[in-house]
């Protein structure tokens, strides 16, 4: 039995020996499974952390912003004896954010301040390609609605002050984000102080993750029984923003956490506070979401950050915890209650005295006035956006954050937009309902109205048709509608011109008599609207009668390719049929191109270039690319170009446009009425020295409109004259060398004597004066078209 117990003590510590080596292959093979799981987590993390990185990396040290480019508009001009009231001084301070400073005391920037007979603003500074200015002090001297004279800070006469151009649009990318890009030098100390008190008082000290903010929250939401803090550091929430997405779950909080340790391991708190004051969220305006503290210092009060008082930063920093739901221009009691709190605890903080939170929380929140981008200037911004990218790549331009200096002036196109929106509806309603079948919309007449500057092609204005809202179709530069009797002058001055002879002057006679031309479609008589003859007419009263068949006439003899090749001289590129109708306007072209060829006449025969923009800025200020303003090209003599502009002031002093006068209108004027076959078409066309225009009515789908031109389109025409100018126009239609002023006989042209009993004054190009005088030596006087011509 001892033999036996020993074999099985034997036995027993061998099964021990036996099991204790199982056991530890197993620990073994555990212990290679985990250092194997370790190993490949770890390679895992470290590949995570490395893939992290690189997106850190590719972000801070690339494009950290895709920065939409924004649209200015025109810079104001004042000058001593400009109508401030008409340019609109007011609404602009309200538009561009300015703010009154009741108090006295040194007026701030971007304020200003209403006094008896006098306005002082500190105006803010800007860039521009031809006209930056910087921050200055200037004090409008107000009298009778005119600016007496203008006077800097030191009391000294300034002769020209330029406004601020407006931002009117932005060509943004898919999220429709605007920020405007600030430097760290450039951010308030209170500001930065304001931000570090109520959304991370410890940033300068953490390493991204802030453990005791974190327990902080908890135990404040615990108590609460809800989320009311959070423990994000400012590293935190800019890793959010830029890489995250708003996911509230533990793997995102998790990645959160790592990359903000990777951003403080990489860059130095500076950078990352810079980079955050970019991103933040604040707010929106309309559509577009404001980011940054650049961009809604400018939206919630009209000036850069650096011109941020306290109580602003204060109100700022305020609204991160919830833009919208503290929003100051929606809840204001709100805002202000969360903007003491923070003063509250920047003063419990050490970051402001108790004097200066104590001022700062007893000041009223002051907001700028909310700007809206106005539907009505789309029509202009698309054509914009059809040009830009002829000097620019149009993929950039909505993530260069380039400033585009538009040629658009704000007091014009609002002229514009109100008289074509009232013109229309005092029409439609002098014309009654439309008749149409039951059941039918009835149609609404439609227009469009543009003025360009004749000397440089700028586009001061363009409205493509009543309400953009309901139709994006831009009849100012798309429709192509019979133009009519504007077409006319193209006529005239293919004859006037020394090229052509010149075959005729604008004291020759024509034939306003019954004349039958044979065409390929028949045989055409051309009538004249009231359907009657006169006889022989002078070329001058021809137009201004706007005579068809004088215009008919004058067509054949010098030939329809002479009159293709002086409008396609002109600036039109439609296609003009070569049918003897041309002469009459029965081709169909576009308004821009109308516009186009009447700058030219203003222009003294130099043809401008239409061009809604000057020059493009970098988000730094430094040029990209400028329109050439060197861009018009001699097509017309001076001569001959200022000989149309005399018939076309004619026109209007005496003829189918003389209800531009009849409404008070006086100065420089020279305009043309185009009526086409059953109305369907109205058109008003007109320059003065400084500035032409094109009305024109019409339905989309053609259709009789039951009034002539200068019951439709004029009207329009002159209340948008009136309003740019007011009721007297500025300049001269200069007259260039080479143009002799003689008293001719009206009725036969000749050149009055002094037995001659009417004798009224004409122009003529050297060399032209006519050879027969009044009274003569016997028989009537001829013409020189009507020697030409025969009777």
């Amino acid at each position: 039995m001892a033999r036996a117990s020993k074999k099985t003590g034997r036995r027993s510590a061998e099964e021990d020996d036996s099991d204790r080596s199982r056991a530890l292959l197993r620990a073994r093979r555990v212990g290679l499974v985990v250092v194997a799981l370790a190993f490949v987590s770890g390679l895992w993390f470290a590949g995570w952390l490395l893939e992290l990185d690189r997106k850190v990396v590719s972000r801070f040290e690339g494009r950290r912003f895709s920065l939409p480019s924004r649209v200015y508009a025109a810079p104001i001009v004042i000058y001593p004896g400009v109508d401030w009231q008409r340019l609109d001084l007011g609404g602009w301070l309200a538009r561009m954010g300015y703010r009154r400073q009741p108090e006295a005391g040194p007026l701030a920037v971007g304020h200003y301040r209403w006094l008896p007979g006098r306005l002082r603003v500190h105006l803010r500074g800007f860039d521009h390609p031809q006209l930056p200015e910087g921050n200055r002090k200037v004090e409008f001297s107000l009298e009778g609605g005119r600016v007496r004279e203008m006077r800097d800070d030191y009391g000294q006469p300034v002769a020209v002050v330029s406004l601020e151009p407006e931002p009117i649009s932005s060509f943004y990318g898919t999220n429709r984000e605007q920020r405007d890009l600030v430097e760290i030098a450039d951010v308030p100390a209170h500001l930065i102080s304001a931000i570090y008190a109520v959304e991370d008082r410890r940033f300068e000290e953490h390493h991204g993750v802030d453990p005791r903010r974190i327990v902080g929250a908890m135990l404040v939401n615990l108590r609460a029984g809800g989320i009311r803090q959070g423990g994000s550091t400012l590293t935190q929430q800019l890793v959010k923003n830029f890489f995250l997405t708003p996911e509230r779950t533990l793997r995102r909080k998790l990645t959160e956490a790592v990359m903000a340790l990777v951003v403080e391991a990489r860059y130095a708190k500076s950078q990352i506070l810079e980079a955050y004051l970019n991103e933040i969220y604040l707010g929106r305006r309309g559509s577009t979401a404001i980011h940054g503290v650049g961009e809604a210092s400018r939206f919630f009060y009209g000036k850069r950050v650096v011109d941020l008082s306290l109580d602003e930063s204060a109100l700022l920093a305020a609204v991160i915890q919830s833009p919208n739901g503290l929003s100051p221009h929606r809840h204001p009691e709100r805002s202000k209650r969360r903007r003491d709190l923070v003063l509250k605890l920047m003063e419990k903080q050490k970051r402001v005295s108790a004097q200066d939170a104590q001022r700062a929380r007893d000041r009223d929140i002051n907001l700028a006035a909310v700007s809206l981008e106005s539907g009505q200037d789309r029509y202009f911004l698309d054509e914009l956006a059809r040009q830009l990218p002829e000097v620019y790549d149009e993929d950039l331009l909505s993530v260069e954050g380039l400033r585009i200096y538009s040629t658009l002036d704000t007091m014009v196109q609002r002229a514009a937009i109100r008289a074509l929106h009232d013109g229309l509806e005092a029409l439609e309603s002098r014309l009654g309902p439309v008749d149409v079948p039951d059941g039918e919309v009835p149609p609404r007449l439609q227009g469009c109205l543009m003025a360009m500057r004749p000397q440089t092609g700028e586009i001061l204005a363009m409205v493509g048709g009543r309400d953009y809202a309901t139709s994006q179709w831009n009849r100012c530069t798309l429709a192509r509608r019979q133009v009519g009797s504007v077409f006319k002058p193209v006529v005239y001055a293919a004859a006037l011109s020394p090229q052509s002879g010149p075959m005729l002057t604008l004291a020759s006679q024509v034939l306003d008599e019954p004349i039958e031309i044979e065409t390929h479609d028949g045989v055409w008589a051309p009538v004249n609207y009231d359907k009657k003859f006169r006889g022989p007419v002078l070329v001058r009263d021809a137009l201004e009668r706007s005579l068809n068949v004088p215009a008919a006439r004058i067509g054949q003899k010098i030939g329809i390719g002479k009159i293709v090749e002086m409008a396609r001289r002109l600036g039109i590129e439609s296609r003009l049929p070569p049918v003897p109708s041309l002469a009459l306007g029965t081709a169909e072209v576009s308004p821009l191109e109308i516009v186009e060829v009447y700058s030219t006449f203003a222009n003294r025969g130099l043809r401008p270039t239409p061009r809604s923009f000057i020059g493009l800025l970098d988000d730094r200020g430094v040029g990209q690319e400028q329109w050439p303003l060197a861009g018009a090209r001699r097509v017309l003599d001076p001569g001959t170009a200022y000989l149309i502009t005399s018939l076309l002031e004619g026109v209007v002093d005496r003829g189918t446009g003389a209800g531009i006068r009849a409404r008070g209108m006086r100065g420089p004027i020279a305009g043309k009425t185009g009526t086409t076959d059953d109305e369907y078409d109205l058109w008003f066309v007109g320059f003065t020295p400084e500035i032409v225009a094109v009305v024109w009515v019409g339905y989309d789908e053609p259709r009789a409109i039951g009034v002539p031109s200068s019951r439709g389109a004029l009207p329009i025409w002159a209340d948008f004259l009136a309003e740019v100018t007011g009721e007297r126009v500025r300049g001269v239609f200069a007259r260039p060398s080479g143009i002799e002023e003689i008293e001719i006989d009206p009725r036969s042209g000749a050149r009055a004597l002094s037995g001659c009993r009417e004798h009224r004054p004409e122009v003529f190009l050297s060399g032209t004066l006519p050879r027969e005088t009044c009274p003569s030596g016997g028989g009537r006087p001829r013409g020189f078209l009507e020697r030409l011509f025969g009777d």
